[in-house]
């Protein structure tokens, strides 16, 4: 009778698992990651190097720090927090006073993820969270880039403004920019390793580039450029994209977890960035479109949840 009980029991979902844990996904994250934030420190140097060492390890002190404050199990080990730091200082441009990592990690780490209740919990991306925090706490700050000592406008504020731009320079990433974001050849190379790996689901990343691009060529085609190709390689390439498709929005915690729901949510980003891009006051539009998707998820849920078995007619 004992032994029957036992087998009888019944637990809460999900009772089916996986293998993955949680460390081994944000590993897998981090190394995939690796290349363009390599390139980061070889196109603006030490001092983004720094920038990476700071806001980590602000990330990972302040996750033990709040955990150890409220009684709760410490949670660095998972590598959420490390990773969270990774993505931040890639938002970051490479001369930003070396306090700003430290106010954007407080800001991810204890308001964005923690009070509201750990990983698993956030409404939002934290880094990206962070980011826009400091954007609009300090523009001036966030929005100047340099490049080989010299202040300059990133490819895609010229490219906003009329100017022509090199958009093979912008592939490879030896442009003005945030440390992380330039490359966006080391961030396809990344993003691609996660999805031949299944860490990420291709419809996210397909369905916002490929939104993004068909109303850029629309516009292109309205405002009289014709079908030009470099404009929407250079608008591909420039700014958070790249970095946003594939390490951001397919976020695990902030986005849908429906087949129908994924593809829903890259059109809806593919469609707010263009929004962002050619119409607001700045050249990027990347993180606010991720922050406002990531609001929508539940909606998007609770209308491409599948119907249960036999519930309203559904036999399949």
């Amino acid at each position: 009778m004992e032994q029957a009980e036992i087998n009888m029991k019944i637990s809460s979902s999900p009772h089916i698992r996986d293998k993955e844990t949680t460390t081994n996904i944000m590993g897998k994250v981090i190394i995939a990651l690796c290349p363009a934030a390599i390139f980061g420190v070889y196109n603006f140097g030490i001092r983004a190097l720094l920038i990476y060492i700071i806001t980590i390890a602000s990330c990972v002190i302040f996750e033990a720090l709040f955990q150890k404050l409220i009684g709760v199990r410490i949670t660095v080990k998972d590598l959420s927090a490390a990773l969270t730091g990774l993505l931040l200082a890639m938002n970051l441009p490479p001369d930003v006073p070396l306090w700003i990592p430290v106010i954007g990690s407080f800001f991810a780490i204890i308001i964005v993820k923690q009070l509201f209740g750990g990983l698993g919990q956030n409404f939002m991306n934290p880094a990206l969270g962070a980011r826009c925090f400091l954007l609009i706490s300090f523009t001036g700050i966030m929005t100047s880039f340099s490049y080989d000592a010299v202040t300059t406008a990133t490819p895609l504020a010229e490219l906003k403004s009329g100017e022509s731009v090199d958009t093979l320079s912008m592939f490879l990433g030896t442009i003005p920019g945030t440390i992380g974001e330039t490359c966006a050849f080391a961030l396809i190379i990344g993003g691609l390793f996660l999805i031949f790996l299944g860490v990420i689901n291709y419809r996210i990343p397909v369905f916002y580039l490929g939104t993004f691009a068909v109303f850029i060529m629309i516009y292109a085609l309205a405002s009289g450029r014709g079908f030009d190709w470099s404009y929407l390689f250079a608008h591909l390439s420039g700014g958070g994209l790249m970095l946003g498709a594939f390490f951001m929005a397919t976020d695990y915690v902030t986005s849908p977890i429906t087949p129908n729901g994924k593809i829903i949510y890259g059109i809806l980003l593919g469609f707010l960035t263009f929004l962002f891009r050619v119409f607001g006051g700045s050249a990027e539009g990347v993180s606010y479109a991720i922050i406002i998707s990531n609001l929508v998820v539940p909606l998007i849920e609770r209308i491409t949840i599948p119907k249960s078995f036999g519930k309203d007619g559904a036999k399949k």
